[in-house]
């Protein structure tokens, strides 16, 4: 990265975005979502359950796509790099346009970079430990220079997530100081490829296509697409039966799958994705601050019985917290296994009274549900007692942020917001995301020493070591329970073609799609 300089192609990005051509009107897109759109602010929410939104209305400066996922330039063109790694300067397209017409500018990017922080949610503990309030400029109409308090390792693969705002039309709507929050958690300010036509939280929303999108547009699209919350498992696979929806999520249970396989109006897309399954454990709570309790409970769930029996042999097993297809996991971890009698050996070792333990499992995520009645039923074995309260993603997010709110025990997926070991091991266990992204409020002296040693330096082969002994430190320290590296199933009408999946939001960006 020192001394690094690199220039992509406007050209050969707008080849790789398909440019206007024959009109092609194709109606409304619907998709049925396992989780709620509670707000579409994008400095506000940052998980797969809600990405929809963000990556159908917003842009960043780059852009993930396809599997394995690589990085094209999107509202910027290029970027350079000083030699001490510390200033990244980025050249913007000229001509961008926002929904209201006008143009978008650095100052716009600025504006966005400084809304972030002074917000610290969604995205944010991406950047504020690498920049200050006040150190981003535009350097010209159409340059924007981020200026780095160290050098960073993973700076360029998070820049997609910097989703521009219209800076005068938020700025317009601020009440109290609070950068326009309450307007854009209902409203969207960008130049993305669709804008809001229709936003009710408790049911969804609906886009139309954003003719004047920088991108263009191939020979066919989604005149409107609808997201909607569809809670229910059954209800979704039905309506995408019935033809009342035109895809749903990509992780239905195995049987559901199977079910929409036999269906002449289904077709089911395959693809290896970068989705780690797993149970984060509040470490800070007794008596899950006692690594004895936690590697218990380890040993308590039936890895085997599950990857098997309940989804089917449809994924693959994960021992630790990267995923088994990228580098940073040490290939022959192996991780813990089914085993009741070391469960109560490591119980044995817990000296503290023990006391009934909360799991907080995803309404509509029927593996969360499963999982966490799977756990429930093996603890109270070895003398565990196991409440499962079930609530709606948005609800255990918000909880999970709060460290006296946090469950004991919530099982879920680590997904991918960009290709580097440090969306996982570093996040989920490193001190500086604590609370934000590191919400097993864990927190390892030597463990974050390598994390942060892994950021700091641009030698591959050495990052590559660094999170190899983090991940073995954290599966020793059993500081989450690790079960299964997914592989996504995405159920679509037969009619629908152009899905261009990327572990990075999950398929769910529309732009390419169109119905056939």
């Amino acid at each position: 990265m020192i001394g690094n300089t690199m220039r992509m192609a406007a050209l050969v990005a707008v080849a790789t975005l398909g440019l206007s051509a024959a009109v092609h009107a194709q109606g409304k897109f619907v998709f049925a979502n396992n989780s709620g759109y509670d707000n579409l602010d994008p400095h506000a929410v940052f998980d797969v359950g809600r990405a929809a939104s963000r990556i159908n209305f917003y842009d960043g400066l780059y852009r993930w796509v396809d599997n394995p996922p690589k990085q094209i330039p999107w509202l910027a063109l290029s970027h350079t790099v000083s030699p001490d790694g510390l200033v990244w300067t980025f050249k913007l397209r000229e001509g961008v346009k926002f929904h209201d017409g006008t143009e978008m500018t650095s100052e716009d990017v600025v504006y966005t970079m400084e809304r972030m922080l002074a917000m610290n949610r969604g995205p944010s503990p991406l950047f504020s430990p690498l920049i200050l309030p006040g150190t981003t400029k535009a350097v010209d109409k159409y340059t924007v220079q981020f200026h780095l308090k160290e050098p960073s390792a993973v700076f360029l693969s998070t820049v997609t997530e910097i989703q521009v705002v219209n800076a005068k039309l938020v700025k317009k709507n601020e009440k109290n100081g609070d950068w326009g929050q309450e307007w854009l958690s209902k409203n969207v300010a960008s130049t993305g490829s669709y804008m809001l036509r229709r936003y009710d939280p408790a049911v969804g929303f609906v886009g139309a296509r954003f003719k004047d999108h920088f991108a263009g547009w191939g020979p066919k699209y989604f005149e409107e697409i609808e997201f909607r919350a569809v809670l229910e498992t059954n209800t979704r696979v039905l309506g995408l039966i019935k033809g009342d929806f035109h895809g749903t999520d990509g992780y239905l249970p195995q049987d559901q799958v199977e079910r929409l396989r036999k269906e002449p109006g289904v077709q089911i897309l395959e693809e290896e994705s970068m989705r780690v399954f797993y149970f984060a454990l509040h470490n800070n709570r007794p008596p899950l601050n006692n690594v004895h309790f936690r590697r218990a409970l380890s040993y308590a769930f039936d890895y085997d019985g599950f990857i098997n029996d309940v989804l089917k042999g449809a994924v693959s097993r994960n021992a630790g917290p990267v995923p088994n297809n990228l580098w940073g996991t040490p290939k022959d971890l192996k991780g813990y296994t089914f085993d009741l009698e070391k469960a109560k050996a490591e119980l044995a070792l817990v000296k503290e009274p023990l006391r009934p333990i909360v799991i907080g499992a995803l309404a509509g995520f029927s593996e969360s549900e499963q999982s966490a009645a799977l756990l429930q039923n093996a603890l109270r074995k070895i003398g565990v007692e196991v409440k499962i309260e079930s609530s709606p993603w948005p609800v255990i997010s918000s909880n999970m942020q709060k460290e006296d709110k946090m469950y004991d025990m919530v099982p879920l997926w680590k997904s991918t917001y960009y290709a580097d070991p440090n969306n996982w091991v570093g996040e989920l266990y490193g001190k500086r995301y604590w609370a934000i992204r590191n919400s097993s409020y864990y927190f390892n002296p030597e463990v974050d020493k390598r994390l942060e040693a892994a950021l700091k330096t641009s030698d591959h082969e050495e990052r590559k070591k660094l999170y190899e002994e983090a991940t073995r430190m954290v599966v020793d320290d059993a500081a989450g329970i690790f079960v299964y590296n997914t592989k996504w199933y995405g159920p679509y009408s037969a009619k629908v073609g152009g899905i261009r999946f990327s572990p990075v939001g999950s398929g769910q960006e529309m732009r390419w799609a169109y119905f056939k």
